[in-house]
């Protein structure tokens, strides 16, 4: 497990990441999660094993009540704001498409999002199927943890960009600025670096194109087959770019333990994967890296004064409210840039929304629609996990405040500094009704 961004703009902006690696693994990132934590004495705030299954909204009494599964049973809890930090994976299954005689294969076979916590691979043969984040995390490494040889079976081909684990310019300011001013000059440079590669991708496609393919020239060997194996179909950025630190994956198939194959599966038989071509992979190991699959506020009901919210297809509001859903929001990342980067911003608008409640004596804030705004797809991305998922995500507006930017800039000026009376928001209630009990605000994670 690692980061497929950098730790500078996925970490907190508010406690700085000073670990030497940019890049970093998961036992790293779980040490900073858990310093952040027991710094801010957190963990005094969670309910762990709760399970959000419904939530419902009283109109009258401006209260959530949430329903919950816990080891002890059902259990209700209610507040006056309810936020969603559920993020948008399923994380009791996964995306398996159904492969022909997989039955027949003799060896472990399993999905990526459910790994075997005691695998042995050591000197095995191994297929992973896919080409996303998960595949060009996983091929390496198994090919440097023992694994004979190491296949990785993609349908087409995904761009892939080298990069440094760790940031040498980020260690150095971090010597000569200490820790909490160069955390931030090397966030606002990674942000803007972020931001311009991705603009170059969209308005400058071919030229994009030709820039990954010089990098891949010169990490792979001289005769390598990169428009079979690394020449997508599409323009960069409709769908995610790998990130390979250090060249990892490269490096590997340099000396041979790693090989890509780009066809589809025909079906599997009890040596391994035969392919459309004919040609049978060998395995001892089959590792499904197919994909994810996706879920909207944790698939809990909601429902204001008794009647369902279907939030699927609901319109969003500055990406984290719906309209015409009162005190309910959600942290929903970026698809071109470090989820937490969305997420922060998100927070400082929640609690600029709280503070505005709180001090004018209301207790009710709802984006009011406006049914002259055109619904367009919440998601401009061409990836299989999210044409699959369109029937159950929401839809943005084609214009502000209902419009998704994918932009930090425009939404660090929406949301930490914009306006909260934008003609849109609507605020009602008195603070006198029936308190809240137990607090304030219920947080969903």
């Amino acid at each position: 497990i690692r980061s497929d961004s950098d730790m500078y703009t996925l970490g907190y902006s508010f406690e700085p990441w000073t670990e030497a690696k940019a890049i970093a693994d998961g036992p790293s990132i779980l040490a900073y999660v858990n310093r952040v934590a027991d710094k801010y004495r957190i963990r005094e705030r969670i309910r762990f094993n709760h399970k959000l299954v419904s939530a419902d909204f009283d109109s009258v009494a401006a209260r959530w009540t949430v329903r919950l599964e816990t080891p002890e049973g059902e259990r209700t809890l209610t507040c006056r704001w309810l936020h969603m930090g559920t993020g948008y994976y399923d994380y009791g299954q996964a995306y398996l498409p159904e492969f022909k005689g997989s039955e027949s294969f003799g060896g472990p076979f399993f999905h990526a999002q459910f790994w075997p916590e005691k695998l042995d691979y050591a000197g095995k043969k191994v297929v992973v199927i896919g080409s996303g984040a998960t595949a060009v995390t996983i091929v390496p490494e198994m090919a440097k943890g023992g694994a004979a040889h190491v296949t990785m079976l993609q349908r087409s081909p995904t761009y892939m960009v080298s990069r440094p684990a760790v940031d040498k310019v980020a260690n150095a300011l971090r010597r000569l600025l200490g820790d909490k001013l160069s955390y931030g000059v090397v966030r606002t440079r990674n942000v803007l670096m972020q931001q311009a590669f991705f603009q170059l991708a969209r308005r400058r496609p071919e030229f994009m194109k030709k820039l990954i393919r010089k990098g891949l020239v010169k990490e792979l060997p001289a005769d390598y087959e990169i428009e079979t194996h690394f020449n997508p179909a599409y323009n960069p950025w409709d769908q995610r770019i790998c990130l390979v630190p250090d060249a990892d994956l490269f490096a590997a198939i340099r000396t041979g333990k790693v090989e890509v194959v780009t066809d589809h599966v025909d079906r599997f038989v009890p040596e391994g994967v035969r392919l459309k071509s004919g040609r049978v992979l060998e395995a001892d190991i089959i590792v499904a890296a197919t994909g994810l699959k996706l879920q909207l506020l944790a698939d809990a009901r909601i429902s204001v004064d008794g009647q369902a919210r279907r939030l699927n297809g609901a319109m969003t509001y500055k990406g984290m409210m719906f309209g015409g859903v009162p005190n309910l929001s959600y942290s929903f990342g970026y698809t071109n840039a470090s989820w937490t980067l969305k997420a922060d911003l998100t927070s400082f608008y929640l609690c600029r929304l709280l503070n505005r409640l709180s001090e004018s004596g209301q207790t009710i804030a709802v984006p009011e629609l406006d049914p002259t705004v055109k619904p367009v797809d919440f998601l401009d991305f061409s990836s299989g996990y999210v044409q699959r998922a369109k029937a159950i995500l929401p839809v943005q507006g084609d214009r502000a405040p209902w419009k998704l930017h994918q932009n930090y800039a425009l939404d660090l000026a929406a949301l930490k500094y914009g306006k909260l009376d934008d003609g849109v928001m609507r605020f009602s209630g008195t603070v006198e009704r029936q308190p809240p009990s137990p607090s304030l605000v219920g947080a969903v994670a």
